[in-house]
């Protein structure tokens, strides 16, 4: 990072004010009157008939369009255990997206703790005061146990978007990447850089998606998971394959895909010129990929590549995902983010790239031209129409897999408000 650029960022979260969020007011507050009803004595009414019907916070309080960001800072970014109020900078990012891209009202929690029992406990009595929660950068295994949990006791979605805001955006970009490499995810041979939340998450989808368990080697810092291997926690165990592969090297011969989720520079050129024909690599350690683009395009002009970068073509970013998934689920009260609504949003953003892209679109991303193929397998995140097409599908996936507390609206259609 250069100095100039980390001066800007700098710059761009101390002023004009310090931080990127804040709160806004939606009801007058300018006369006694106002404050009458705002405040004491009206305020009694809705508290009265929240008590009598919980589902009434929905009708009279902000709920339904308030997201909870919430991290323990144990695995913030690429940067490993910073604390939880190192991590604040970035929960408000999140929650500037979601505001952004999805017009949902969201707050950030930092949660000083690295216990599971107390972070779960934390979030469970809290919980109810929002439409959903997006768990944030907090390590493995840990992030397994908590999701999990706070599944079980909340009656609201509970999201850890590094496993499946990652999983969703990398699932479509792969489907239409094969496609137009002439291959079926059913058949695909897939190599797995990296055991953490984001690729058993990734994995895990793919294979509700149709991959085939045998076809699926997945590495950690010991090498290949393989069927015998002592030290096998119980997440990285649903990954394990009888093979005679140990290294890299051997689980990417003839692969082909790689998915990357690991560090920077870690699958070399003769790595690459070993995959199948026609291979797709998924290079998303941030900000240094397992290979540099440039080095793979000079080895390899048969492969489609993504990074996690927004300077290279086919970027892998959760924006594309958490911000509509969170709409559609909170426009019909849906109770959790199911496995229907995590294949609804993938097929609706792997069917969206397939279509024309707006002027608009070309514009903000500096381009003359985009259209599905190599270099474009994914929308952009700047794209409007991702609103329009991921919320509803999510929001129909839960209704018809029944975690939804309304029926599906009628002529629904997401706007960046709050749910009416």
């Amino acid at each position: 990072m250069s100095n100039d650029f980390r001066q800007a960022a700098l710059d761009y979260h101390s002023g004009p004010v310090p931080g990127k969020i804040s709160i806004e007011l939606t009801k007058p507050a300018e006369t006694q009157a106002d404050l009458a009803l705002a405040y004491s004595p009206g305020v009694a009414e809705p508290c009265r008939e929240i008590a009598a019907d919980p589902e009434a916070a929905y009708r009279y309080t902000g709920k339904g369009n308030l997201v909870a960001v919430i991290s323990n800072g144990t695995a913030v970014l690429g940067l490993g255990n910073l604390g939880s109020l190192a991590s604040k900078p970035v929960m408000e990012g999140k929650a500037l997206l979601f505001k952004r891209f999805a017009g949902i009202n969201s707050v950030d929690i930092e949660v000083n703790t690295e216990d599971a029992t107390s972070f779960i406990d934390t979030v469970a009595n809290i919980a109810d005061t929002f439409g959903g929660i997006n768990l944030e950068d907090i390590k493995a295994p840990e992030c397994f146990e908590i999701e999990a949990e706070l599944g079980r006791r909340c009656s609201i979605p509970i999201f850890h978007d590094d496993q499946h805001g990652t999983a969703i955006v990398t699932a479509a970009g792969m489907i239409n990447a094969l496609e137009i490499q002439g291959k079926r995810l059913e058949d695909a041979v897939i190599t797995c850089l990296g055991a953490g939340a984001a690729a058993i998450a990734c994995m895990r989808l793919l294979l509700s998606m149709g991959a085939r368990q045998e076809n699926i080697y997945m590495l950690d810092r010991r090498g290949v998971i393989y069927a015998g291997r002592e030290g096998v926690n119980t997440y990285k165990q649903e990954f394990v394959n009888n093979t005679d592969k140990r290294s890299l090297s051997d689980a990417v011969k003839g692969a082909d895909v790689f998915v990357g989720l690991s560090g920077a520079d870690l699958l070399s050129a003769d790595m690459l010129l070993s995959m199948a024909d026609r291979p797709v690599v998924f290079a998303c350690s941030n900000p240094d990929p397992e290979i540099r683009p440039e080095l793979a395009h000079s080895v390899r002009d048969d492969l489609i590549l993504a990074t996690g970068r927004s300077d290279y073509p086919n970027q892998v970013n959760n924006v594309l995902g958490f911000p509509f998934i969170f709409r559609g689920a909170l426009d019909v009260r849906a109770s959790a983010i199911n496995e229907a609504m995590k294949i609804a949003a993938v097929k609706a953003l792997s069917e969206l790239a397939r279509e024309p892209v707006p002027a608009s679109v070309l514009s903000a991303c500096g381009e003359s031209e985009l259209s599905f193929g190599p270099r474009y397998i994914i929308p952009k995140p700047v794209d409007p129409r991702l609103l329009e097409r991921i919320a509803p599908a999510v929001a129909r996936a839960a209704v018809d897999s029944g975690v939804s507390r309304i029926p599906y609206p009628e002529g629904y259609a997401p706007s960046m408000g709050a749910p009416r």
